[in-house]
């Protein structure tokens, strides 16, 4: 843990969105960013424990240096969104670390100018939207249009077509980064404590 004016480790991935980022921080500085996609008939998430092993070890760091663990909370894929958020609660616990849970709506809302709107898949004819700094829900793709219309859209390969725009799959933007700098910001603003850090479902989860 921060001894003696070291600078803050952070730890920050993300199993949610269609890759795997495992990225780690001390202070300001970049240690390392890692992305993991799907490999054979395994879903990337099945690789985020080895991942993060790797790269601390590459590292020279422990567990026990961690001082904040930032997960993306969802939306995205339910599989990943447990991954992901009971990965970082376990880590946190056993530390004794904090943790912030981002969503990766807000994620994503960072590759662009702040008057983006941000609209992914979310089955159903309809879209998770965020503008405005804030999750709208699960929105009517007919409502999303006539929301997008004019304005600057990250969305995702699905949704492109129909409403136009960025996809963030088509792009090599720092995800884990941004993940790692906003959990940074949020957690002087809010409650670090590890029992705190919850799934964001929006639609419930499937059954099963």
């Amino acid at each position: 843990m921060t001894k003696g004016g070291e600078k803050e480790v952070i730890l920050a991935f993300d199993t949610c969105l269609d890759k795997m980022y495992v990225t780690l921080k001390s202070g300001d500085r970049l240690l390392a960013s890692k992305i993991v996609e799907n490999h054979d008939e395994k879903y990337h998430s099945a690789f985020l424990i080895s991942t993060i092993k790797e790269v601390l070890k590459n590292n020279g760091l422990k567990p026990e240096d961690i001082d904040l663990i930032a997960t993306n909370i969802g939306p995205g894929s339910f599989t990943g969104i447990r991954a992901c958020t009971t990965v970082a609660r376990i880590m946190a616990q056993q530390l004794d670390s904090k943790a912030v849970g981002v969503s990766s709506l807000e994620v994503l809302s960072n590759i662009n100018p702040p008057d983006s709107i941000v609209a992914l898949d979310a089955r159903k004819e309809k879209a998770y939207l965020y503008y405005d700094n804030e999750i709208k829900g699960a929105v009517p793709l007919n409502e999303v249009k006539e929301l997008c219309k004019d304005k600057k859209i990250i969305t995702d390969n699905k949704l492109k077509p129909i409403l136009g725009g960025i996809s963030y799959q088509e792009l090599e933007a720092p995800l884990g980064e941004i993940l790692a700098d906003l959990a940074i910001k949020k957690s002087t603003e809010v409650d670090c404590d590890w029992r705190k850090l919850k799934p964001l479902y929006i639609q419930p989860p499937p059954m099963g």
